[in-house]
């Protein structure tokens, strides 16, 4: 299995026979919603040979505002200082390897920031940590050093939308809001985490873990094609609680081989942080 712009996945197997490559940056994105110290805590307890430790709320999130939603994206300079630390160049491209024990939605978060930062050299680990353990591969709880990169994002802001473009979206027909919280939530019926419930009118759910089989490993290519038919001759605009599992969604459109919708970063807790303040 090729590292590529076009493989969105690597397994367990090409992963254990790359971790040698000397240009391979590994990063293990393991984190709690419920105890933000819980991943790194993980992390220095153990992981995969030669990973770098990144934080949600620390390094792929910057601080939350009054709008905005709960994790918004990083600032541009600290995540680009952040990447170069770890050893990402951006020429020739460095091939990323991200991996978490979430069912991919926090590694998902970093494949799509590079994504949209222009960096297409990079993949999830598909069954993450949970298949790394179960497959007898390598764990230490030695820290990797790294040269230096020279990471140089290229932002493409139309993989973007905010609040006032999901609301123009909510009166096209050509454009399909998807909310991918879990059922209960989109239906308001549940609300853990966001002082308002429901979903943001007009919005369709497709469930992110809905992507996934039993196993933990994303669906084929030819289910997750047929998935997102909704998509046809339609613009997607995809979101979640706060742009974090949303990716997953995006990530199984990459390995359906279609192109990814756009991602509402603020999602239902920048959307409710309005209705809250009227």
């Amino acid at each position: 299995m090729a590292m590529t712009p076009n493989s969105p996945l690597v397994t367990a197997q090409w992963l254990a026979d790359h971790l040698s490559d000397p240009d391979l940056v590994v990063v293990d994105c393991r984190f709690s919603l419920a105890d933000a110290d819980q991943g790194y805590q993980e992390y220095t307890a153990g992981h995969i040979p030669a990973a770098h430790y990144l934080h949600l709320n620390q390094d792929l999130s910057s601080p939350v505002g009054p709008h905005g939603g709960r994790h918004p994206l990083p600032d541009l300079g600290l995540f680009q200082q952040r990447l170069a630390q770890i050893g990402v160049n951006s020429h020739p491209p460095s091939p990323v390897v991200a991996y978490d024990d979430s069912q991919g939605a926090f590694a998902a978060r970093l494949w799509w920031l590079l994504r949209y930062l222009g960096h297409g050299a990079v993949a999830v680990l598909d069954g993450g940590w949970g298949r790394w353990r179960s497959q007898g591969y390598p764990v230490t709880d030695q820290r990797p050093l790294a040269k230096p990169g020279d990471f140089r994002p290229q932002p493409q802001p139309d993989w973007l939308v905010d609040r006032e473009a999901v609301r123009r979206c909510q009166h096209q027909p050509g454009c399909l809001l998807i909310d991918s919280r879990a059922p209960d939530r989109y239906r308001g019926e549940v609300e853990p985490i966001d002082p308002v419930a429901g979903h943001i009118p007009v919005a369709v759910n497709y469930f992110w873990q809905e992507v996934l089989q039993p196993n933990g490993l994303m669906r084929p290519p030819g289910e997750l094609a047929d998935h997102w038919q909704c998509l046809e001759g339609r613009e997607g605009v995809v979101y979640c609680g706060s742009g974090v599992t949303a990716c997953v969604n995006l990530l199984s459109q990459a390995v359906a081989g279609r192109p990814l919708a756009k991602l509402y970063p603020g999602g239902w807790s920048d959307w409710c942080s309005y209705l809250w303040t009227q």
